[in-house]
């Protein structure tokens, strides 16, 4: 099943992570579960940025289901472009959605994902509405 990345986003966060030798598999391509880790690590450095980083004893988010498609293969050498975009805030949750395309090939997409973010307390371990800092920030 293939999911679409809606019209209606906003840009939050970009950045260039090099491809690594050992991201390959035996095909000479990028391995799948890299993707997520490349889109991973740039909703954890935009989360950081922006202070949202979960705590032990505090509130955080937390991500519920993620999703990748592959459209074209990344291949070493090269750096990957990743933009990543929110949408849809509800009481607990927003959408996290990326797009993942060579930093020399612009604006041709190799892979594109997201997540589904809800913010939670973590000694209760329960959903609790997003903060109005952060409902603004990814409205």
């Amino acid at each position: 099943m293939k999911i679409e990345i809606p019209e209606q986003k906003k840009q939050v966060y970009q950045m260039t992570i090099p491809i690594r030798w050992g991201d390959m598999d035996a095909m000479n391509h990028v391995n799948n579960t890299t993707y997520f880790r490349y889109m991973e690590t740039c909703r954890v450095d935009w989360m950081h940025a922006i202070a949202a980083m979960p705590t032990p004893s505090g509130e955080g988010p937390v991500i519920v289901n993620a999703f990748c498609n592959f459209y074209r293969q990344f291949e070493y050498p090269g750096d990957v472009l990743i933009t990543m975009y929110t949408s849809d805030p509800a009481r607990t949750t927003f959408e996290t959605w990326a797009t993942m395309e060579r930093a020399d090939q612009p604006g041709v997409i190799c892979a594109a994902g997201g997540a589904t973010t809800i913010w939670v307390d973590s000694l209760k371990q329960k959903a609790v509405a997003l903060p109005d800092w952060l409902r603004e920030m990814v409205s």
